[in-house]
């Protein structure tokens, strides 16, 4: 069939599709309709908060909120939130969901646990991670595809998940934080460990963006420091002509970039290259909080990857080894220190954890960190919302209660905005208009 007669074929068929649907009758549409009622409502994060609402959902998406509650249509299905504060889903802007294990336990299942069985893991992660409320994330680091295999999964409706922005391979220099075969033997890391993702010399670096982009990555990472996990310090790892060709390249297919930072140089070298946004970003300081204001440029803390690093000290004292234990330690006394800089300058903070540092599920714990160290409970909010929303080119889909965005819903028992830690249970999540079973 030639190209015109294949658009009229289609043509009909959209036309027959559109008579179907004028054809039903209010109480078919209604059918197909979730009312909720729901006691008080965060819609817009940094806004007035609703009283009784009701909140109408069809086809995944949010229909209309009414005040009060709302007699629904026969045939609508009814979920009573009455008692409860409901909230947009949670965005957690840095996440790896392959696993939550590190140190010398994450090492030692690198060596046995297959891409097959890893797999499995990551669903169960991203599982632990949408039951927490959060229905949307950003992946930072995908070893063999993985995160990008359950990303479009989820989204054929296969599997149950979180909506996921993936950044395929993070990438590196060569000896750099994401150079897998560091702190291995020769043989070990050259038999186990993926290469493509590591690049020299600005040519190098173009090659290495675009292999990601044609694997199908979402948005860029790469490291301009050293690790703490990597126990590779805190210094710059990459020249300046070699990030910028990464910035340059990622922005030239439409990529936003992601940048590891810990070093101050490193920081300032990919703000002033117009990174996106700087994660971790452990030293901050005025100047570079004033330029990260001026630029755009969103700062994800992660705060809560000390939690992890605490969790796993105090279960086994010699869970990392000696090089990467110092630098745990540095991490865990500066930690909110940054933030205490950048948020009071303007700082537009987007809400991430790290997790897979700290632990899967227990993505919430940010929120208190956020809170202890200079935030508000609802700029703590915002920022898992509207900013987190903002910093994944997701706006117009997700981040707030409003009508034709993602019904994408969650709510808690108490009141966030006096207490945040409410956050950290859940009382009902919704993804696309799916209940999600919490247990």
């Amino acid at each position: 069939m030639n190209r015109p007669l294949i658009a009229l074929a289609l043509l009909a068929s959209t036309a027959g599709i559109a008579a179907t649907v004028s054809a039903q009758t209010p109480t078919e549409a209604a059918s197909t309709q979730t009312w909720i009622h729901a006691g008080r409502v965060i819609a817009v994060p940094g806004q007035a908060v609703r009283g009784p609402t009701t909140i109408v959902v069809q086809d995944g998406r949010i229909a209309a909120l009414h005040d009060g509650f709302m007699p629904a249509p026969a045939g609508a299905k009814i979920i009573d939130l009455k008692g409860k504060t409901v909230l947009p889903g949670l965005i957690d802007s840095h996440t790896h969901l392959g696993s939550d294990r590190a140190g010398n336990e994450g090492l030692a299942a690198a060596m046995t646990d297959g891409l097959a069985l890893n797999s499995y893991e990551t669903q169960w992660n991203g599982m632990k991670t949408l039951r927490a409320g959060f229905t949307t994330v950003r992946n930072l680091g995908d070893e063999g595809g993985k995160v990008m295999a359950y990303r479009e999964a989820i989204k054929r409706g296969w599997v149950q998940g979180p909506r996921i922005v993936d950044a395929a391979e993070s990438l590196s220099t060569t000896g750099g934080h994401m150079d897998g075969r560091v702190g291995l033997s020769d043989e070990a890391g050259e038999g186990m460990v993926h290469t493509e993702n590591l690049c020299d010399g600005v040519d190098d670096c173009r090659r290495a963006v675009r292999r990601q982009v044609g694997r199908g990555a979402d948005v860029i990472k790469f490291a301009t420091t050293g690790g703490v996990n990597s126990g590779t310090g805190l210094a710059t790892r990459i020249y300046e002509d070699e990030a910028r060709a990464i910035i340059d390249t990622a922005h030239a297919y439409g990529k936003k970039v992601a940048v590891h930072a810990h070093g101050l140089d490193g920081i300032k070298l990919a703000v002033r290259l117009g990174a996106d946004s700087i994660e971790h970003g452990t030293t901050i300081d005025d100047e570079t909080a004033r330029m990260m204001a001026k630029n755009g440029t969103y700062y994800v803390p992660t705060l809560s990857t000390v939690n992890g690093y605490l969790e796993r000290l105090a279960a086994n004292p010699n869970a990392y080894p000696p090089a990467i234990k110092k630098q745990i330690d540095w991490r865990i006394g500066i930690t909110g220190k940054s933030l205490q800089i950048a948020f009071p300058l303007g700082v537009r903070i987007a809400y991430g954890t790290d997790a897979g540092v700290s632990k899967h599920g227990r993505n919430a714990d940010e929120f208190e960190l956020l809170v202890k160290f200079g935030m508000s409970p609802m700029d703590a909010i915002k920022a898992a919302t509207i900013n987190a929303a903002g910093l994944l080119g997701l706006e117009k889909e997700v981040g707030t209660l409003e009508v034709g965005k993602s019904a994408d819903i969650i709510a808690v028992d108490g009141d966030p905005l006096a207490d945040v830690r409410v956050l950290k249970r859940m009382a009902f999540v919704m993804v696309r208009g799916d209940v999600i079973a919490l247990n």
